[in-house]
């Protein structure tokens, strides 16, 4: 199996997972928020499912932020709909932007930076698998923190949860 084929797989595994924590996520709530520091509830659940999306600036050499467009605002859904639909939009951009990438391609050194400063460069496929599959499992995990929080009920992910405790996954 390839690089991009095992990462395709696993970004998909995560992102079944994910659904079902937007899925859980109340529109009622969206203003929601922890602390005046934390973001609310719509812009946290939003970078969840547009976060993935930096694949497509990864299948380049490298991604600078002080180049990025002065317009560009981050998703935060207006609506429920409107937030499964940016996270399915984007699953499927990942696999797409995935598929048919051949080793030597995964294997390459890729940078993020902002202007002169280096943040990271990795060989592409770790630096997806930690974008595109562990940061979005990262933010996720808050999620479900909010969601408690919140007083919504925590779908499971892994296993059990107290809103679902005979479920496996």
């Amino acid at each position: 199996m390839s690089l991009s084929e095992r990462l395709i797989a696993d970004f998909e595994a995560e992102a079944e997972r994910t659904r079902k924590m937007l899925e859980a996520v109340p529109e009622e709530s969206f203003s929601w928020k922890p602390h005046e520091k934390s973001f609310d509830l719509a812009a946290l659940a939003g970078h969840v499912a547009e976060g993935p999306s930096w694949v497509h600036g990864m299948m380049e050499a490298e991604l600078d932020f002080a180049a990025m467009p002065e317009e560009w605002k981050p998703f935060v859904p207006e609506s429920k709909e409107a937030l499964l639909a940016k996270f399915d939009e984007v699953a499927g951009g990942v696999k797409a932007a995935l598929g048919g990438r051949d080793d030597a391609f995964m294997q390459e050194t890729w940078t993020m930076k902002n202007g002169d400063t280096v943040m990271m460069q990795e060989p592409r496929h770790e630096a997806i698998r930690m974008i595109a599959v562990h940061h979005t499992i990262h933010h996720r995990g808050q999620l479900s923190v909010y969601l408690r929080l919140a007083g919504a009920p925590v779908p499971p992910t892994y296993g059990p949860t107290a809103d679902f405790p005979d479920a496996m996954s």
